[in-house]
């Protein structure tokens, strides 16, 4: 049960990324004082948690009501999740990649801190196929949902000390720690496939 949860935690970090946001935060953030950081670091993270917890509670009434089979759903959700982490490996890196998308800095609490920067696409996907219905009890899936709200709060509390972790760790090192994640998501990514291709062959 330990083992677990400490898994499931270590898969959120890895999808949601909380340092590979930091610079992101930082670049969106610095026209601002530190009294409107802080509020912005705060709002970014509940919206960030209702769109994810959106997704938990509809996302799999959604693919459903499209008549999307179990098997379809993990090998589709797999491939995504799996490009999305190919990104983080090979592309420019999430701080990078997600500083460009920053046009309006007047609104940046949504785009790009909230999403995608914390509920990015592949944060959606992931939290989608940890609380399916049919492989997971309400008890599971609403341990799930606690454990999305403790890595967002992780992610805040991080924010929140955003400028101090620049000069610790360097834009090089959140780059580097953003690609260990990448590879952690892909090999999650690979499973969900397999899987996936072994139900619908074998069911």
């Amino acid at each position: 049960m330990i083992t677990s949860i400490i898994t499931k935690i270590f898969f959120l970090i890895a999808v949601i990324d909380p340092i590979g946001t930091v610079p992101v935060y930082l670049e969106a953030t610095k026209h601002f004082d530190e009294k409107h950081k802080k509020k912005i670091a705060v709002r970014a993270s509940i919206i960030a948690f209702m769109i994810l917890l959106f997704f938990i509670l509809v996302g799999q009434l959604i693919l459903e009501g499209m008549e999307v089979s179990l098997s379809a759903f993990q090998i589709s959700g797999g491939v995504i999740l799996f490009l999305f982490a190919l990104t983080m490996i090979f592309g420019e890196g999430k701080p990078g990649s997600e500083k460009h998308l920053i046009k309006d800095y007047k609104h940046v609490t949504i785009f790009p801190v909230a999403i995608p920067s914390i509920a990015s696409p592949g944060a959606i996907m992931a939290v989608v196929l940890m609380t399916d219905n049919h492989l997971y009890t309400i008890q599971q899936q609403a341990l799930t949902t606690f454990l999305v709200l403790l890595v967002v709060f992780i992610t805040m509390l991080l924010l929140l000390a955003a400028n101090i972790i620049q000069k610790r760790i360097g834009e090089y090192g959140i780059t580097v720690i953003s690609k260990i994640m990448g590879l952690i998501l892909a090999s999650y990514a690979v499973q969900s496939i397999l899987s996936g291709v072994k139900d619908f062959f074998f069911q």
